[in-house]
C-alpha cells in the first residue's frame, strides 16, 4: 500500500488557482468534473487500490476515507460527489473484489499417523489372549447357545468398556486441570474400583472357574491398559503382551501344554499391572496442587456411549450364534477388523479437526463454513471406512490361519455394509466426543444397541440386516449433526 491519502489533486493546464472558476454542478447537487482535468478517482484508486480491493462492503471504504481526514465537503469539491459514502461506493463498483487469502499458520491438530498405526495394533493384540485361552473356554453351552462362558465374559467387557471410557475421560480432564499429579490419583482410584466392578458383573453369570479367572485377566488389564493410555506410557503394553503374542504364534504351530498358555496369560497380566502401577504411583505427586475436580456427571454421557458401543460390536460378533444357536460362526474377524481401525479412527478425528480449522479461515460466510465442513467431514469418513473396508477383508482371509478350524460367517454385501455402518456410528460418536457433545451421540449409540438387542431377541430377521438398518440410521442421524455442529463459527473456537 501507497503512502497516505492525497486530497489535493494537481493543478489545471490553465493558468490562475484551481478554484477560481468553480465547477458547474449537476442536477441533484453533484459538481461535474472539466473535462480537461485529470480523474482524482484514479489517483485515489492507485494510492488506495489494495485496500479497496479487499474491502468486503463500500461503508470499510468510507471509515479508512473519514479517517484518512476526507469531509463530505472536500468528496464534493475535490471528487464530485455529494460526500464520502457516494465516494466509497463508486471506488467499490470500479475496483475488482480481491479478498487476501489467510495468513500461514501451524496446525494445532497436526500429527503423524505412524503413532496412530500404532495404537490401533496396541488395541487389537490383547485379543490374542483369546487365542490362548480358547481351550480353557470349554463346556457345555451357555443359557444363550454360547460356549462355555461367553455371558460372563461379555458382561465383565461391557462393563469394563464403560467404566474405563468414563474414567478416562474424567482422568484427561484431570490431567489438562491438575497435570499428571491429579490424573494419576484419579486413575489410583478409579482403574481398581471398575477392575473390580468388572468381576462382579462377570460373577453374576453362571460359568466355569477358568472362564471367571480369563474374566479378571481381561478386567485388570482393560483398567491397567487405561492408566498407561491416559498418562501417555502406552509404550509399555507390547512389552507387556510380549509373552501373550509369542505364545499365540507358537499355538498356530504347535499344541502348547495348558501351564505354557497360562504362565503367558499370567506374564502380561502381571507386567502390565506393574507398569500401570508404577506409572500411576510415580506421577502423583502430595505437594502438587489438584486442580479443578469436575463433577461426576460430566463423564457420564461418555461411560454410556462407551457401553452403546461395546453393545453393539458384541452383536456384530455374537449375534449369529444368538440367533442360529452354537453351530453359527462367530464373527470375531469383525471386531479384530473394528479394533485396529480404532488407529486410524483417531488419525482422522485430528486431520478433521485440523481441516475444519482451515475451513473456518476460508470461509467469508456461515453458508461457506457449512458447505467446507461438510466436505471435511465427508472425507475423513471415506478415509475411514476405506482402511476399515480393507482391514476387514484382510481379517476375514487370515482368520482360519490364525484361528485353526474355525471359519468366520461369509462376508456378503449385507455384513461388510453392516460393518461399516457399525464403524461410521462410532467414528462419529467419537467425532461429536471430540468437539464437546458427548450426551448426543451417546443416547443415539444406547438407543442403536437398545433397537439391535431387541431385534436379536425376539428373532427379528439376520443380525447382519437387522445391524444394517439400525446403524445406517444412528450413523446418519450422527453425521447430521456433526455436520451442523462443525458448520458453526463457535464450535472451532
Amino acid at each position: 500500500m501507497s503512502g497516505p491519502l492525497r486530497l489535493v489533486p494537481p493543478g489545471p493546464a490553465t493558468s490562475g488557482p484551481a478554484t477560481s472558476v468553480p465547477p458547474p454542478r449537476l442536477s441533484g447537487g453533484r459538481r461535474r468534473r472539466p473535462r480537461w482535468a485529470d480523474d482524482p478517482i484514479d489517483e485515489l484508486i492507485a494510492d488506495r487500490g489494495e485496500l479497496i480491493a479487499e474491502a468486503v462492503h463500500p461503508d470499510e471504504i468510507a471509515a479508512v476515507l473519514e479517517a484518512d481526514g476526507l469531509t463530505g465537503d472536500q468528496a464534493q469539491e475535490r471528487f464530485g460527489r455529494r460526500d464520502t459514502f457516494e465516494l466509497a461506493a463508486e471506488l467499490y463498483a470500479r475496483v475488482p473484489r480481491r479478498h487476501p487469502g489467510p495468513p500461514p499458520r501451524t496446525d494445532p491438530w497436526a500429527a503423524r499417523p505412524g503413532r496412530f498405526v500404532f495404537r490401533g495394533l496396541v488395541f487389537a493384540l490383547p485379543g490374542l489372549g483369546y487365542a490362548l485361552g480358547a481351550p480353557f473356554l470349554s463346556g457345555p453351552p451357555d443359557v444363550l447357545g454360547l460356549p462355555a462362558g461367553s455371558g460372563a465374559l461379555t458382561a465383565s467387557a461391557l462393563v469394563g468398556w464403560a467404566w474405563n471410557q468414563a474414567l478416562a475421560h474424567r482422568a484427561y480432564t484431570r490431567l489438562a486441570s491438575g497435570g499428571r499429579a491429579a490424573a494419576g490419583r484419579c486413575l489410583r482410584l478409579g482403574a481398581p474400583l471398575g477392575a473390580l466392578l468388572a468381576c462382579l458383573a462377570a460373577l453374576l453369570l453362571p460359568a466355569p472357574g477358568a472362564a471367571l479367572a480369563f474374566a479378571a485377566g481381561q478386567s485388570a488389564y482393560l483398567a491397567a491398559a487405561t492408566a498407561l493410555l491416559v498418562l501417555g506410557r502406552e509404550r509399555l503394553l507390547p512389552l507387556a503382551l510380549l509373552p501373550t503374542a509369542v505364545g499365540a504364534g507358537l499355538s498356530l504351530a504347535v499344541e502348547l501344554p495348558s501351564w505354557v498358555r497360562v504362565s503367558a496369560l499370567l506374564a502380561t497380566v502381571g507386567a502390565v499391572l506393574a507398569a500401570a502401577a508404577r506409572v500411576t504411583v510415580r506421577a502423583v505427586d502430595p505437594e502438587a496442587a489438584p486442580g479443578a475436580v469436575p463433577p461426576l456427571t460430566a463423564s457420564l454421557p461418555y461411560g454410556l456411549f462407551g457401553l452403546g458401543c461395546a453393545v453393539l460390536t458384541t452383536v456384530a460378533a455374537l449375534g449369529d450364534m444368538v440367533r442360529y444357536g452354537a453351530g453359527a460362526a462367530l464373527a470375531g474377524a469383525v471386531v479384530i477388523a473394528l479394533t485396529l481401525s480404532m488407529g486410524a479412527a483417531e488419525w482422522l478425528l485430528h486431520r478433521c479437526r485440523g481441516l475444519a480449522l482451515a475451513a473456518l479461515a476460508h470461509s467469508t460466510g456461515s453458508a461457506g463454513l457449512r458447505l467446507r465442513a461438510a466436505r471435511v467431514l465427508g472425507l475423513c469418513l471415506t478415509g475411514y471406512l476405506a482402511a476399515l473396508t480393507a482391514l476387514v477383508f484382510a481379517t476375514h482371509a487370515l482368520w482360519p490361519a490364525a484361528s485353526p478350524g474355525t471359519a468366520p460367517p461369509p462376508l456378503g454385501a449385507a455384513r461388510l455394509l453392516a460393518v461399516l455402518a457399525l464403524g461410521a456410528v462410532l467414528w462419529s460418536g467419537l467425532l461429536l466426543q471430540a468437539f464437546g457433545s458427548a450426551w448426543f451421540p451417546a443416547a443415539v449409540c444406547l438407543t442403536a444397541a437398545g433397537a439391535e438387542t431387541a431385534a436379536l431377541a425376539l428373532k427379528i430377521s439376520a443380525p447382519a440386516v437387522v445391524q444394517l438398518a439400525v446403524c445406517g440410521a444412528a450413523s446418519a442421524v450422527l453425521l447430521a449433526f456433526a455436520t451442523a455442529l462443525l458448520g458453526r463459527i463457535t464450535t472451532h473456537r
